[in-house]
């Protein structure tokens, strides 16, 4: 009986570590990134990251995630310092990277751009009406055709303004107490930044409460949830808006391009082109 006893307990006791060792070889690693982002949670809610950790977070999403844990105020705007800095060096990145893109297209164009110095001299003497001879007996086809070919129409600053402005007229269009017509008086009382905000996150707050009357708190909850939802940069201050008699069109317009770009960047706007 006790030779019964004791096989059993050994067949168990080998059964367990069986088992324990096909444990730990079906389980999964965990992620090196998941470890950090939660001990960086972890740290956030309990005060102690420094600015330099927070410096190192290349992940926009984590730090809004650690900004709605942190409850003391000096964390918080440690880590909203850190996500402005981070946008920084996207938006530096992206406008380096496109200098970059237009550089290499202008060299191409000068390097495909044709014709000999003696053809490019007689066009410029020619006179007015008076047809290109042709260089060397007869013009080459793709001569020709750049001849023939108008200019492309490069859009300026002007239509890139007025092009942001009707989609911001076209976005706000159904919400009361809003009529943009410039990038100045239309903003004054901040609803009509709060329509546009509501517009992409109508979860964010309730519309039908805002008073036009009260600008500040107006500016103050479309940058705060634009920040917070869309992880645009609060470039311009309410206090500020709130002394102006007419807020400058240009600050305004610089906030409302960053906005556009949010959103874009977050998928919320279908474009391939950049305000």
């Amino acid at each position: 009986m006790s030779t019964l006893r004791s096989h059993s307990q050994t067949t168990l006791c080998g059964g367990d570590s069986s088992g324990l060792e096909t444990e730990r070889t079906l389980m999964p690693n965990t992620p090196k990134v998941c470890i950090q982002t939660t001990d960086m949670e972890s740290k956030a809610s309990a005060g102690k990251l420094s600015s330099e950790e927070l410096a190192a977070i290349e992940d926009e999403e984590v730090l809004n995630k650690m900004m709605d844990t942190a409850a003391d105020f000096e964390d918080r705007r440690l880590i909203r310092a850190a996500l402005r800095d981070l946008l920084k060096r996207k938006r530096d990145k992206r406008e380096q990277e496109r200098g970059s893109r237009q550089q290499d297209l202008k060299e191409q164009v000068l390097s495909k751009g044709g014709g000999s110095t003696a053809a490019r001299q007689q066009t410029a003497t020619k006179k007015p009406g008076q047809p290109a001879p042709p260089a060397g007996g007869q013009a080459s086809p793709s001569a020709a055709s750049v001849q023939k070919c108008p200019p492309a129409a490069v859009p300026n600053a002007k239509n890139v303004k007025q092009m942001l402005l009707d989609w911001c007229r076209a976005k706000t269009e159904p919400y009361e107490g809003v009529n943009i017509q410039n990038f100045s008086s239309s903003w004054k009382d901040g609803i009509a930044f709060c329509a546009l905000v509501h517009r992409f996150f109508p979860d964010a707050f309730e519309y039908s409460t805002l008073n036009p009357y009260k600008p500040r708190d107006n500016f103050q909850l479309a940058f705060s949830t634009a920040e917070r939802l869309a992880g645009c940069p609060p470039l311009l201050d309410p206090d500020d808006l709130v002394r102006m008699s007419e807020p400058d069109w240009k600050c305004v317009y610089t906030y409302i391009q960053e906005f556009y770009r949010s959103l874009v960047e977050k998928g919320l706007v279908k474009t391939k082109k950049r305000l």
